[in-house]
């Protein structure tokens, strides 16, 4: 029964402990996101207050695989180089320089605090690293002006061009139409309309009467023609 209670209150204490320590650590906050190109550099930081002196590991959290997060180390290199920021204010940094990053980089960086039993994360920044478009004409501003300004008078010209044409289009119809009503007009001139009328009449009755005449019907003082 004493040994059961020995080690209740050891443990106990240990909690209370860590609990304390836990209280005293203050986490800065996080750049969260960092898009850098391939092959520029890159820093990432990690800030705190605490008044102990933890065990800083950097940790990266590469993209999920089938749904499940892969933690690993940091491992320091030329091109990766963990480094400590000089205290300001009691806020204590860490950072991670990157020099010609890659794209497997890629991932959230988080610093990992161990101190005793406590082991504490902070809340990390996510690195994207993408690989830039190619361009596919490399063209200096003065080229790319021109080409602009040389759209912008092909485009006037094809506004103004099919306008000219339909209103020179236009002034040609109502040309011709004037012409016609004008030569109307002319072949109308100088006819008497009574003399028209009298000549309809005439022919009307011609028709009426028909082309032959009856022998019988015609006067006594009209002589025929012999064979």
């Amino acid at each position: 029964m004493e040994f059961r209670l020995v080690i209740f209150l050891c443990f106990w204490e240990a909690v209370a402990k860590a609990k304390v320590e836990e209280e005293e650590l203050k986490l800065e906050a996080d750049e969260p996101y960092l898009r850098v190109a391939v092959d520029h550099n890159a820093t990432v930081r990690c800030c705190y207050c605490w008044n102990k002196s933890p065990n800083i590991t950097w940790i990266v959290n590469d993209p999920p695989i089938n749904g499940t997060i892969l933690p690993r180390l940091v491992n320091q290199s030329d091109n990766v180089i963990h480094r400590k920021i000089d205290e300001t204010d009691g806020v204590k940094c860490h950072s991670l320089d990157f020099k010609s990053i890659q794209l497997n980089y890629t991932g959230l960086y988080q610093c990992k605090l161990s101190h005793g039993s406590l082991h504490t994360f902070t809340h990390g920044t996510f690195l994207l690293v993408y690989k830039p478009l190619q361009k596919t004409l490399n063209l200096s501003e003065s080229v790319k002006n021109s080409i602009i300004t040389a759209e912008g008078v092909l485009l006037l010209l094809c506004v103004l061009i099919p306008g000219t044409m339909l209103l020179c289009k236009s002034k040609t119809l109502n040309e011709l139409n004037r012409k016609k009503g004008q030569e109307e007009e002319n072949i109308y001139e100088g006819l008497n309309l009574d003399e028209c009328n009298s000549a309809y009449h005439q022919i009307q009755r011609s028709n009426q009467q028909g082309p032959y005449q009856d022998v019988a019907s015609c006067a006594e003082d009209i002589q025929l023609e012999k064979p």
